[in-house]
């Protein structure tokens, strides 16, 4: 029986070779390992190592593992926001960042516009008292994306003490950030990276550390096992604070150093390509249209439609093509279909999914 390609946005397809790496680590029987052995720091190493060298990340950054990209917000305010953070809002997730800071006692205003716009950086005064600014790079939830030019942008615009964090949870590895133009960035890897779900990665520089480190000498809470002095502490160690997911850390290594051997830049070549073909085809479908209405702010990594057949409707076509698409988010669950492009999608994949759509349009 044919296994559907899963074009959802998190979890999604398995990056290629993902199965063989699982009975791979079984057959090493990596889940009786202890996180403290030379085995999983050699696991620790080749992961974070291979991450620097796909992203191109800067040696004053550190790579941290938590449970989750959502467990970062969280963290991120406890370290690093003494009083007040700035969010920009354009969707449920980056909503939800500013409301964790608020429950978390600290003073969170929003630059808000409808879900799936885009923001117009130029008119947005960032409130010199922030200290954080949290910026949404892919907002999974409507496919809206904030150019990375924009992003740089911010660093003019905050005040020199504030930190710059940017939500990339269903696009890294394809925005080519200039990392000192921001100071932490964080993603999960069940969405680019092809993996199952379970782990975040946030990537972080000196200078959210010494705020961290500031809050505590100040006798602030920052948090217990998982404050960045303490996650920071072992990774410099190749270890994590707790007994952590290391299944999915031995399979990001892999997949990273599969990446890297394919090379980003053929990486976001392919990315773009496919990105193209599908709202190409959507600007033209009669049952679907793209619901971000300006190019400039459409996500190339989770593309997101309007439907005049409901979204369940349209999976249920799909199923005997052994394909699945992801339904809209929230209110939107049966209006709108989420389609991820992901490193794990062949240009091929995209265009049978296009050829079935299509026939869905003729039918």
């Amino acid at each position: 029986m044919a296994q559907p390609v899963y074009f959802t946005p998190g979890p999604s397809e398995l990056y290629p070779g993902v199965e063989e790496h699982i009975q791979a680590a079984m057959a090493a029987k990596l889940g009786s390992i202890s996180h403290r052995s030379q085995q999983f720091k050699s696991i620790y190493a080749h992961a974070v190592t291979g991450l620097r060298k796909l992203l191109a990340l800067p040696e004053n950054y550190q790579i941290l593992f938590l449970s989750s990209a959502n467990e970062v917000w969280e963290r991120a305010i406890q370290n690093t926001v003494e009083r007040e953070s700035f969010h920009l809002v354009n969707g449920a997730f980056s909503e939800r960042f500013f409301e964790i800071s608020g429950e978390l006692g600290r003073s969170a205003t929003k630059y808000k516009v409808p879900d799936g716009e885009g923001f117009d950086v130029a008119q947005i005064n960032v409130p010199t008292t922030a200290e954080l600014i949290a910026l949404t790079q892919n907002e999974t939830s409507t496919g809206a994306s904030m150019p990375v030019a924009d992003i740089h942008l911010f660093r003019e615009k905050a005040s020199p003490e504030a930190l710059i964090f940017v939500d990339a949870v269903s696009s890294v590895p394809f925005p080519a950030f200039d990392y000192t133009k921001i100071d932490a960035a964080y993603f999960s890897v069940q969405k680019c990276f092809g993996l199952p779900a379970g782990l975040g990665v946030w990537l972080l520089n000196e200078r959210c550390i010494q705020k961290a480190e500031l809050l505590l000498q100040k006798g602030l809470s920052i948090g217990s096992y998982h404050s960045i002095p303490s996650l920071l502490k072992k990774a410099l160690s190749n270890q994590t604070p707790e007994t952590p997911n290391v299944l999915n850390i031995y399979l990001l290594g892999q997949v990273v150093e599969a990446m890297n051997q394919k090379g980003l830049d053929l990486i976001r070549q392919e990315t773009e390509l496919k990105a193209r073909l599908l709202y190409t085809f959507l600007e033209t479908s009669k049952t679907f249209a793209p619901a971000v209405k300006e190019a400039a702010h459409r996500s190339l990594t989770t593309i997101i439609a309007t439907t005049h057949l409901p979204a369940s409707e349209v999976n249920n076509f799909l199923a005997p093509h052994h394909m699945v698409v992801g339904s809209g988010y929230g209110q939107n669950k049966e209006t709108q279909i989420r389609i991820a492009n992901f490193p794990a999608h062949t240009v091929d994949h995209v265009k049978a999914l296009i050829s079935s759509l299509h026939a869905l349009d003729l039918a």
